[in-house]
């Protein structure tokens, strides 16, 4: 059912508003106009005027605010139930909730929802006067949204980074991967070039996919929260599950039901480097992949804080930048005792290298320590394989976090690592003198931990290689 009551308070408002504005006009103001193209390809191409109303009466929102029937409105627009439907089908910002006393005065939501009525009422006009059909016509719209049940709400947005074989993934009931020209019914933003790198150009689109969140409820907020905290964890996934830095675009699209698309700023950055390739024999551990990090993706502690360094690394515009991110989570999970004890390279070559490796592991670490330093310092000339030894870096932490997440190795690294170091030392004093026996060589931590499923050294490999991750959902 409509409210009368509202109708009436945007309606006078409405009158307000042309009063003012035209106002404006007589004075000597004017509405922009923009130069718009029609006609077809192949006949003439014929060009129109198109007033931008809606920027005039932005520019003009504030002494708007200072009208008398402006309060009332506001009132009566925060009890209204379908505010949030209603500035997504008018492509208007959400603003922020807050408790209803505080924003009396006017909250963000009713200010841009009364605004957008205001818009929507002039729209394409030059001369400020109420029109009464369109008036009705645009309260119409605002009560349609009130009258709707649960719909649809859908956020896409585009990754970049990631390759599949099909042309479509479903990993979670309503979360989709697509191949760009398999969905329909898409924003053509969607669809355009949008990454760019450092220097501002073009990348390529290898790599290049959908990802749609539905959900269905009355509550438009609360459904892309949800959509966004679901993209969150698919973003995470993707970054352990295998070798290649995944990233959304900067960018989203709501619709709510059939209407039109919203675009939304969704938070994260970065660039991808390198490829993650999903063939169709993978798309099983994929899914039962994200769905184990979703479920077990530490929420305190130092492995969530390590957790959060590394995907800030997964962030940064390049591999030089990140290699604080990548340091700082490694020595939370494996230095404790914070960076002058010098311990992070022994016990980091321990987990991760083979017996025979563990020393060239270790320089590595200093090398990449030493690179950090002269990072800061400006001076990385000499460092001429510096992003190869960042990214060897990042590849050690996301194997230890994959590892620890996936149940193959116990939160506790330092203990583990400790442990190896010490049974080495032992077996080196025990050993008989060289040549009398043939010395064994060890694994890395994750296959001394027996039953515990596949090694850190093959968690840096290709994903397809490894099958435990079923084993550990079974």
């Amino acid at each position: 059912m409509r409210s009368r009551q509202l109708e009436v308070a945007v309606a006078v408002f409405a009158k307000e508003t042309a009063t003012h504005l035209q106002a404006d006009i007589d004075a000597g103001a004017e509405v922009p106009f923009e130069l718009a193209g029609g006609g077809s390809s192949r006949g003439p191409r014929l060009y129109c005027y198109q007033p931008q109303t809606a920027e005039f009466i932005r520019e003009r929102w504030a002494p708007l605010r200072r009208l008398p029937s402006y309060g009332t409105a506001i009132a009566l627009l925060e009890d209204f139930d379908g505010i949030d439907r209603y500035l997504l089908a008018r492509e208007a910002p959400l603003g922020t909730r807050g408790r209803k006393s505080r924003q009396r005065a006017g909250g963000p939501r009713a200010d841009a929802a009364l605004r957008a009525l205001v818009e929507d009422v002039f729209a394409e006009q030059s001369v400020f006067e109420v029109r009464e059909e369109r008036l009705e016509a645009a309260l119409e719209r605002l009560g349609h949204t009130a009258r709707s049940g649960p719909a649809e709400v859908t956020l896409l947005a585009s990754l970049h980074g990631l390759t599949i074989s099909s042309p479509e993934l479903a990993l979670a009931p309503g979360l989709t991967l697509a191949q760009t020209e398999t969905l329909r019914d898409v924003p053509e933003e969607a669809l355009a070039p949008a990454l760019e790198d450092g220097g501002g150009e073009s990348r390529e689109e290898a790599g290049r996919l959908l990802v749609a969140f539905t959900a269905e409820d009355t509550d438009v907020v609360a459904a892309l929260g949800r959509g966004r905290a679901v993209l969150g964890e698919l973003l995470r996934a993707l970054r352990l599950f295998g070798d290649g830095r995944v990233t959304l675009g900067r960018l989203a699209w709501v619709r709510v039901g059939e209407g039109g698309w919203s675009a939304r700023a969704l938070g994260w950055g970065g660039r991808p480097h390198g490829m993650l390739v999903v063939s169709s024999e993978q798309e099983d551990e994929l899914r039962a992949f994200c769905n184990l990090v979703s479920r077990r993706t530490p929420r305190e502690g130092e492995l969530a804080w390590a957790l959060g360094r590394f995907e800030l690394g997964c962030e940064r515009a390049g591999e030089h930048e990140a290699l604080s991110d990548y340091l700082l989570a490694l020595r939370a999970l494996l230095e404790p005792e914070g960076a002058a004890s010098g311990l992070l390279a022994g016990r980091l070559a321990a987990l991760c290298a083979l017996e025979t490796e563990r020393a060239a592991l270790e320089r590595r670490v200093e090398q990449a320590i030493a690179l950090e330093h002269a990072i800061i310092a400006g001076d990385v000339g000499s460092h001429g394989d510096g992003e190869q030894l960042v990214h060897e870096l990042a590849e050690h932490l996301r194997a230890l976090l994959r590892d620890v997440i996936c149940g193959h190795l116990e939160s506790d690294l330092v203990a583990l690592a400790e442990e190896l170091i010490e049974r080495e030392e032992v077996e080196w004093a025990e050993a008989p003198p060289d040549g009398q026996v043939e010395r064994v060589e060890h694994a890395p931590a994750a296959e001394v931990t027996v039953a515990r499923g596949a090694s850190a050294a093959e968690m840096r490999g290709d994903p397809g290689e490894t099958g435990e991750i079923m084993d550990v959902l079974i």
